[in-house]
């Protein structure tokens, strides 16, 4: 049937003297007359488009899929999600001679491209190629903080967590740089198989940029295990906060650029639940969150729905956070809590309390120091708390 087909369109062709070419196919050629011998108005007169992802194939990457044009400008290209029928948002190039998908694409997907255009005499040329990208069994990919766009504490690392077990930990680490406008030396740093850190010697200057290149498309990380990410990412570094609590007074001293800005009184771990000793960086902010507990080991000991103003500072579940339910008295006089560092607040995260004074006025990325507990000082991959490493342990880490 398509013979015939193509026939009838060859002879309509001829009988208006003028020829109109559309080839189907991934990775297609608007020119289907190879030899280049179709004459004055054949194929090699008209646009030629390919589709990076050839027809029917499988692996195609998430970031490199698009379309080109030579002998042509691009006027439509569709692109479409084949189960959903979802339409995958792309711009043409204003010269028209390229398309991309304006978002990474999703593993494992199956889409469908079609693509038309035009040269300047008017000769029109169509490609179509369906294909499935790389699945997730096959690659992998690493969430990593902190996002594109945001401003930070100078005690924010980039972290990077893969979802699979990196054996070619030098490819991996090689192929993504983290450079600060400042100068600073960056160094990587691995916490296991499936997590890699960045940072430099001593916090990050305040008020520098920081640019994260990750090129780790079609990367080994284990054996047929290949990384899909293409990506730059930058943020900014905010003013310098570091705050230390001292267990001993039950003090927190705010310091920022060099000065003291404010003195809070606080409440630390009790005798049987000490908080860590070291230097945490604050990882999440939240107005109130639910803090259960049994889901940090200590049983039906406490479960409170609506902690105000609660800033994360370690995975296994040290905050500094707002303390409505208990006696004002115990602040800045003892430690009470089960590891976390309480501040006065009041229920619902309203009102004016030092507890919101300090949210308000905390970055995602500031440090806290804690002094003089009883415990030990808190292991630097339970967090982003890589700074209680001595730099020497630091880039003895690195694979590359």
């Amino acid at each position: 049937m398509r013979r015939q087909n193509k026939a009838v369109v060859w002879a309509a062709g001829l009988a208006l003297g003028a020829l109109t070419l559309t080839a189907c196919g991934g990775n297609a050629s608007a020119d289907s007359d190879k030899d280049g011998k179709s004459g004055k108005n054949g194929a090699q007169d008209a646009p030629r488009i390919a589709i990076s992802a050839k027809d029917g194939s499988t692996g195609a990457s998430i970031n490199a899929t698009g379309v080109k044009v030579s002998d042509g400008r691009l006027t439509a290209v569709k692109m479409t999600e084949s189960a959903s029928g979802k339409q995958v948002a792309g711009t043409i190039a204003a010269n028209g001679a390229t398309w991309k998908p304006k978002e990474q694409l999703e593993r494992g997907t199956k889409y469908r491209i079609s693509a038309t255009a035009k040269d300047g005499d008017g000769h029109a040329a169509a490609a179509n190629s369906i294909f499935t990208t790389v699945s997730s069994a096959s690659s992998f990919i690493g969430t990593y903080t902190p996002d594109n766009g945001a401003t930070v504490g100078v005690g924010m690392p980039v972290s990077f967590t893969f979802d699979k077990a990196i054996a070619n930990k030098k490819d991996v680490q090689s192929h993504i740089t983290v450079t600060s406008s400042s100068g600073q030396q960056v160094v990587g740093h691995w916490f296991g198989a499936q997590r890699l850190d960045f940072r430099p010697q001593d916090y990050w200057k305040a008020g520098s940029k920081v640019t994260m290149k990750i090129a780790l498309d079609g990367v080994e990380g284990a054996n047929g295990i290949h990384g899909v990410q293409d990506k730059t990412v930058t943020f900014t570094v905010g003013r310098k906060q570091v705050s230390t609590v001292d267990a001993n007074t039950q003090q927190m001293t705010v310091v920022r650029d060099g000065r003291t800005i404010k003195t809070v009184p606080v409440s630390t771990g009790s005798t049987q639940h000490p908080t860590y000793n070291g230097q945490m960086v604050i990882s999440e902010k939240f107005v109130q969150t639910r803090m259960n507990g049994s889901t940090v080991g200590f049983g039906g000991e406490y479960d409170i729905a609506d902690v105000p103003h609660a800033m994360r500072l370690s995975q296994s579940g040290t905050f500094i956070h707002g303390n409505y339910w208990s006696s004002p008295g115990i602040f800045g006089a003892q430690g009470t809590s089960h590891g976390c560092i309480g501040m006065r607040d009041v229920k619902g995260a309203g009102g004016d309390t030092t507890a919101k004074w300090f949210y308000d006025h905390s970055l995602v990325g500031d440090v806290v120091t804690m002094k003089n507990s009883h415990d030990k000082t808190i292991p630097p991959d339970n967090g982003l708390n890589g700074w209680n490493m001595s730099w020497s342990q630091w880039t003895a880490g690195s694979a590359a």
